[in-house]
């Protein structure tokens, strides 16, 4: 008789945002009456750019000719598009990478959850807390954990490093040495950030015990701020310590679209084994290539007519997270977050669980967001609100939640 993988029987319940669309449609249900906004899930609302939808419209009429058509993509990518992302994404910022060290897939939580598959069952994983939850739920499908810890909220077998406001939400480094460091900068779903020195700090220490930081940038177009860097590979050691995760979906719109790529430097080896070779092989094997018409799609995210185009709508979205924050602020919420990531990171007043805020907000003002705790133990008492929602929902919903005030 056939059996199960029993790992997946370690996770609790269903995936967070599955829960949340649960909840929302049974209230719904309810109350069809009822406007909801909803800010809870990372989805973007801005239709994408004009010079997106030309090159859509060019490479959807080219597949209409025999001598334009295209049929397979390449599994790592064309090299039209890991060509444009060298360039636009690293030597134009004193990053030299080569075209081989891009991968492109359909998308970054795809490949934040792949990845782990070239890497050994022993390898203890570190991640912050809070966290995404695909990265500790994909190693626990894996096998790479120990079993749920329902009291304490976490796996056994993980490292978990806590994000407080003590230390600015930012992680310390953990006194059990991890094999891999999941590091999200900009954060979800706190939206703090760190400097470049800090994130040298952890690439010189993850040389020093030999681990491998998988690096989640999939926030870089949001970050404001000089002194905070957009790649880690800014950081002087990166390439033989970092894997780089990188996604269209949130610079670009392409949340429906699908498309991200992966870096993953030649450098980067454990003894003679090179990670690059590994991740082109799984790669190959496991993945058909993006469609060619979204890779041309990705391309033109780089010419100088998508680059201004996309300029305006993150400063939209960061209008909205201004406006968030602000408002939020001035109705007596402790708030951070908005400045370099398009999420708010607010605590829960009167003492509230961060579900029980979720259920405040949805049945008194019908506006919807992220319980923290869904992102791990050290998020309870804190919620996440997103700036993807149009300028008017977002200012509806704040003027909403100080209405309960």
């Amino acid at each position: 008789m056939y059996k199960v993988n029993d790992n997946y029987l370690k996770l609790p319940g269903s995936y967070l945002f599955s829960t949340i669309a649960k909840k929302v449609a049974a209230y719904s249900q309810e109350h069809p009456d009822r406007s909801i906004i909803r800010l809870g899930i990372g989805d973007v609302t801005q239709p994408l750019a004009p010079a997106i939808i030309d090159a859509l419209h060019k490479a959807v009429d080219e597949m209409g000719h025999a001598e334009t058509f295209h049929g397979y993509a390449p599994d790592l990518g064309y090299e039209f598009l890991r060509s444009a992302i060298v360039k636009g994404d690293y030597q134009s910022r004193g990053v030299e990478l080569s075209v081989d060290e891009i991968f492109v897939s359909d998308g970054a939580k795809c490949d934040s959850g792949n990845i782990q598959e070239i890497f050994s069952l022993d390898n203890k994983i570190a991640v912050c807390d809070p966290v995404y939850p695909v990265y500790v739920d994909t190693n626990v499908m894996a096998g790479r954990t120990g079993k749920y810890n329902a009291e304490k909220e976490m796996f056994e077998g993980v490292i978990y490093m806590p994000c407080v406001e003590e230390n600015g939400f930012a992680p310390e480094l953990p006194e059990e040495t991890p094999d891999l460091i999941y590091l999200c900068f900009p954060n979800n779903p706190t939206g703090s950030a760190i400097t470049r020195d800090q994130l040298q700090t952890w690439v010189d220490y993850a040389n020093r015990v030999g681990a491998v930081i998988i690096y989640d940038a999939a926030y870089e177009a949001y970050i404001s701020e000089e002194e905070v860097p957009h790649t880690i590979y800014e950081c002087e050691g990166a390439k033989t310590c970092a894997i780089e995760l990188k996604s269209f979906s949130k610079n670009a719109g392409f949340t429906g679209t699908r498309l991200g790529y992966t870096v993953v430097p030649k450098e980067l080896k454990q003894g003679d084994v090179s990670l690059n070779a590994l991740w082109a092989r799984r790669h190959g094997t496991k993945f058909n290539g993006a469609p060619y018409i979204v890779q041309r799609a990705g391309e033109a995210v780089y010419s100088e007519e998508g680059k201004e185009q996309l300029k305006k709508q993150v400063a939209y979205y960061m209008k909205n997270a201004k406006t968030i924050y602000e408002g939020l602020k001035s109705a007596g919420y402790s708030v951070s977050g908005g400045i370099n990531a398009p999420y708010i990171w607010l605590k829960t007043p009167d003492g509230m669980t961060s579900w029980e805020f979720f259920d405040y907000l949805l049945e008194k003002a019908n506006v919807v967001g992220t319980p923290g705790s869904g992102f791990g133990p050290h998020g309870e008492g804190y919620f996440r609100l997103t700036a993807f929602g149009s300028y008017e929902n977002t200012v509806a919903a704040i003027d909403r939640i100080k209405a309960l005030s």
